[in-house]
């Protein structure tokens, strides 16, 4: 094949960022660009599991996590009252270095994939986005919305759940999906009874307490029922203590303490699976822009982080062609990312149902064994 020496990444998040820097170490000439002029990033905490935390292993950046945000094994099941019921195992990668599961604060992931980019000194430039793409025999032409045209090798689709760079080489791959749940999240201060992932089943709606440093931790409550499109902010509060009333323990603790200065952010949650390719000529998407997924199995930052090591990989290993990659690229992950997305909705259903705390743990059980194989 012709040795791709450009490609133009689409979204500086958590999957961009990683194939950039992938990317780089094969000698790619890497134009990374997010359509935040800032550079942010929004969200609470984010649980990552053995095979994500592996993935930053290969990208990396594992010992920095493990210094900022919090590694351990296991999930502690409670009941709604807050009595301990079960642990569910966190099933060991191949590799004995990387522990079971772990959190971190979304915005400190970012940060630290952010100064790694700055360090390779990849080419980003921010308040800007994909407004054409044309797939030729040898290139792609990109015009970029600040009007400029420029021709890249390949160009990868990194935008997320509402990707652009999706709608403009897919105009009819579907939309997302309301699942029927909203997810809470709050940012609190950690007590020392949480020393690893709690979750508390057997209430009204599935609550979990993660760990993401030694100081703090999050709060997850998924909401069954109608989408909330918006709720002020200065509702929020008083919105989240209602949904807890009736559990116990540290979740009786946090409600207590909610007021108007409380780090609280709603979302519901959507989800779709685009069948395969995900990609058209010199084009792909990778991370949500494919597999967007709810977070009843911690994976969605994993598979993105996946898709561009294994992208990179095939790209470094093709003699062949762009599409040969591709290809190889879509046999590693297709699969596997749709068992992250379709398991993930099915607990989320059972969640919905009100099923035994069994049949709900007992998928995430079997899913993650799955995961911990090599990618």
């Amino acid at each position: 094949m012709n040795k791709i020496k450009t490609a133009l990444i689409v979204g500086g998040g958590i999957g961009g960022m990683s194939a950039a820097l992938e990317l780089n170490k094969s000698g790619i000439e890497t134009h990374l660009i997010d359509i935040d002029p800032n550079w942010r990033v929004y969200g609470a905490g984010i649980t990552i599991t053995g095979p994500t935390l592996r993935a930053f292993k290969a990208i990396g950046i594992l010992e920095e996590v493990k210094a900022l945000a919090y590694t351990g094994n296991g999930i502690q099941i409670r009941n709604a009252s807050g009595e301990p019921v079960s642990i569910v195992p966190t099933p060991p990668t191949d590799d004995p270095d990387v522990p079971g599961c772990g959190g971190i604060m979304r915005p400190l992931l970012h940060n630290i994939l952010a100064e790694r980019v700055k360090t390779a000194r990849i080419k980003v430039d921010l308040g800007i986005t994909i407004d054409e793409l044309e797939n030729a025999l040898s290139h792609v032409r990109a015009r970029l919305s600040n009007g400029v045209d420029r021709n890249y090798d390949i160009v990868i689709g990194a935008d997320g759940i509402f990707s652009k760079v999706r709608s403009l080489i897919f105009p009819n791959a579907p939309k997302p999906e309301y699942t029927g749940q909203s997810c809470w999240r709050l940012v609190a201060p950690r007590p020392p009874s949480i020393d690893r992932r709690t979750f508390f089943l057997g209430g009204k709606y599935k609550v979990g307490l993660s760990p993401v440093s030694k100081d703090e931790m999050y709060m997850f409550l998924l909401e069954t029922g109608p989408r909330h499109d918006f709720i002020p902010n200065k509702e929020l509060a008083d919105r989240l203590s209602s949904l807890l009333s009736g559990y116990g323990a540290e979740l009786a603790d946090i409600r207590k303490s909610l007021n108007e200065h409380s780090r609280i952010i709603m979302r519901p949650l959507e989800a779709f699976f685009l069948p395969e390719p995900w990609y058209s000529g010199r084009t792909i998407l990778i991370g949500d822009a494919a597999h967007p997924t709810t977070p009843q199995l911690a994976s969605g930052a994993g598979m993105a982080v996946e898709d561009a090591i294994v992208l990179a990989q095939e790209i470094a290993n093709s003699t062949d062609s762009v599409d040969s990659a591709f290809t190889h690229f879509m046999k590693r992950r297709y699969q596997r990312c749709r068992l992250v997305v379709e398991n993930s909705i099915e607990i989320g259903r059972r969640e919905q149902a009100g099923e035994s705390a069994e049949k709900q743990t007992q998928l995430v059980e079997e899913s993650l064994s799955v995961l911990t194989q090599p990618i």
